[in-house]
């Protein structure tokens, strides 16, 4: 029995949503279709998995399926499944309001981009609205699996500002979407442009996806099945070809690029499951915006019935980028996300996937250096996280690593520690890193003038969380890290160097001094520097304190950070320097003093106190020596 439609508003974001569709989404306009069937595909999914609990839910029609009609004379595609089905509150919660933040995401990420946008709707899941890119209406009927005929919901729409609900009668259960192409759009009225499309987008779909057979020319009320309708993690890897793979890669990722690369491993022994895992060449949306806590894409399996998507805990965050299926042998049916946790079968397969993907990295980065290149650029500071969260496999992490360095040519250009490791010079035995805002400061950090001076390879840290990483890393192959800007430089010098050394120390007392008591607490000391050779002063750190930059946006996030006065190392050989020694004005030595001071201070990241002083004190100085003062 029916009931008087219902008229409902759409929440405002899913009406920006379908406005975008409707009016700005003309690129792969066919990605309604794969958007639809991966919908069609994750509801008898979902049977499949409640009816391992309630066999009644699926006695009456075992054989899951998709089907697709189209009808010419009505100018409507039809997509419909037996699966989970909904209830009336599911159809409201599921496309009339946003149920999750994705939505929101979406939006947030738009960029006005066309092609970029469409490839973004079905990784937020909001695919079912891309048949509005080629429907002007779009009719869906659905019967919860388990309810009664009497309990089906008709769900209209237009793609506007509303949608209309009633209950129906629905013989069977499951979903059927009917959309009312526009005009322009009887290309996905004809059966062989939706064969290709099934082929090429939804081939690897688990479950049959049927059109009717053709006679003469027109379709029959017989179906055929048009895809493998089996899992291709199953398939002998010997008959698998490279489309094939990044063909079920782009069906999981709603991704229109290929993979960078991927592994598949069958494991046997104690316990038995399959490995697929691809990793993208570009980020996957959901991975990067929904950030560490909430990550989807890699699916687990049991025995071939989909579980749940369970990437927290079969992959630790720092390969969060990672998409793929595992397909577990010994894993209960009925598993949840609390017995994921404490079950000590997924410890092993979580520790295989780990292994597995960095397998893939270094075999990436030895046989294809350009691809390595390319994942590097997008998910090498992703990866870094994983030198403080996986202790066990650090020094394999850290092998994977790039940076740039005072011995490559331009941003671009990075080094591993291994190639650092490889040019260090005799005797050498530490690895000399500098950590700034940006890759020119680094490489133009007064701190390391000294080491690039003797030939000394600098590596040069720029990204925000490398302060953070390389806290935790220490040291790598034997060799100790240092940060040139922390703690005394004691490079090994003979005789004469050293007694050079504490003549010049001892010929600067004065004006160390002078610069001591000018800066009073400002710093913890002034001494004369082994480290400049151009510039007149830089700031140092004690070994183990945070970078000055790092301490400036910890305090601009709202943090306290307690930290050491730095120490003024001088070079007495300036021009600057010299001229504060020589200068008997006292106003003129102290603008000297503190510019010495400032200049150090804005070299090393950190934020002047009083920046209108820092001008006006320069141009004192700069005026003073336009006039010959």
């Amino acid at each position: 029995m029916s009931s008087k439609p219902e008229t409902r508003a759409f929440e405002a974001e899913v009406s920006q949503v379908l406005h975008l569709v409707t009016h700005s989404l003309y690129s792969h306009k066919e990605i309604f279709l794969r958007e639809l069937i991966s919908n069609a595909s994750d509801a008898c999914d979902k049977l499949r998995f409640a009816a391992l609990s309630d066999a009644a839910l699926t006695a009456d029609d075992a054989e899951l399926r998709i089907e697709i009609v189209a009808d010419k004379d009505a100018r409507t595609l039809t997509i419909r499944d037996n699966g989970i089905g909904m209830t009336r509150d599911e159809v409201i919660e599921n496309i009339g309001t946003v149920a999750r933040s994705g939505t929101r995401r979406f939006l947030e990420s738009l960029s006005g981009d066309a092609r970029r946008d469409t490839q973004l709707i079905g990784q937020f899941g909001v695919g079912f609205y891309s048949a509005f890119i080629v429907a002007d209406k779009v009719t869906l009927t659905t019967r919860k699996a388990g309810a009664p005929a009497g309990e089906g919901v008709r769900w209209e729409s237009g793609g506007s500002g509303e949608y209309t609900l009633e209950t129906v009668d629905a013989a069977q259960r499951g979903t059927t979407a009917t959309l009312h192409l526009k005009e322009d759009e009887s290309e996905f009225l004809d059966v062989w442009k939706l064969r290709d499309l099934i082929t090429r987008y939804s081939d690897h779909v688990a479950f049959p996806i049927r059109l009717p057979k053709m006679h003469e020319g027109a379709p029959t009320d017989e179906f055929e099945t048009v895809n493998h309708a089996a899992a291709l993690w199953t398939r002998p890897k010997n008959e698998l070809k490279d489309e094939d793979y990044q063909g079920f890669y782009k069906s999981i990722s709603h991704d229109f690029g290929d993979a960078l690369a991927w592994t598949h491993n069958r494991v046997e022994g104690s316990q038995s499951y399959t490995l697929l895992l691809y990793v993208p060449e570009k980020p996957p949306f959901d991975a990067v915006l929904s950030g560490r806590d909430e990550r989807k894409g890699l699916k687990l399996y049991i025995r071939r019935v989909f579980i749940m998507d369970a990437s927290e805990q079969l992959l630790p965050s720092y390969l969060r980028f990672v998409r793929g299926v595992v397909d577990s042998d010994d894993l209960p049916l009925n598993v949840s996300r609390e017995i994921l946790q404490e079950n000590r079968l997924v410890a092993q397969i979580r520790g295989a996937c780990v292994k597995r993907t960095l397998d893939l990295l270094e075999k990436l980065a030895k046989d294809e250096p350009e691809k390595f290149a390319r994942f590097s650029a997008t998910f090498g500071n992703v990866l870094k996280e994983g030198i403080a969260e996986d202790g066990a496999n650090r020094e394999r992490i850290a092998k994977l690593l790039r940076f740039a360095s005072t011995a490559s040519e331009g941003e671009a250009k990075t080094v591993s520690l291994d190639d650092y490791i490889g040019r260090m010079q005799a005797g050498q035995d530490t690895i000399w890193y500098i950590t700034a805002d940006s890759h020119a400061a680094a490489k133009g950090s007064p701190q390391i003038e000294g080491l690039r001076a003797k030939g000394v390879e600098v590596l040069l840290l720029s990204d925000r969380i490398d302060e953070w990483m390389i806290g935790y890393l220490g040291e790598y192959a034997g060799k100790k890290l240092r940060h040139a800007g922390k703690g005394e430089v004691d490079a090994e010098v003979d005789g004469s160097e050293a007694e050079r050394r504490k003549q010049a120390a001892e010929a600067a007392q004065p004006v160390v001094q002078k610069l001591a008591g000018l800066l009073g607490g400002r710093v913890s000391e002034v001494r004369v520097s082994h480290r400049l050779t151009q510039s007149p002063s830089c700031l140092v750190l004690g070994e183990h304190d945070m970078a000055l930059h790092m301490q400036r946006l910890l305090r601009e996030a709202g943090h306290d950070v307690p930290g050491n006065e730095p120490a003024l190392e001088i070079n007495p050989t300036h021009p600057l320097v010299r001229a504060l020694a020589d200068e008997a004005d006292a106003a003129r030595a102290e603008d000297l003093g503190w510019l010495l001071f400032e200049e150090a201070q804005v070299a090393a990241g950190d934020q002047l106190a009083d920046p209108a002083a820092f001008v006006a004190r320069v141009n004192r100085i700069a005026l003073g020596a336009a006039h010959g003062g």
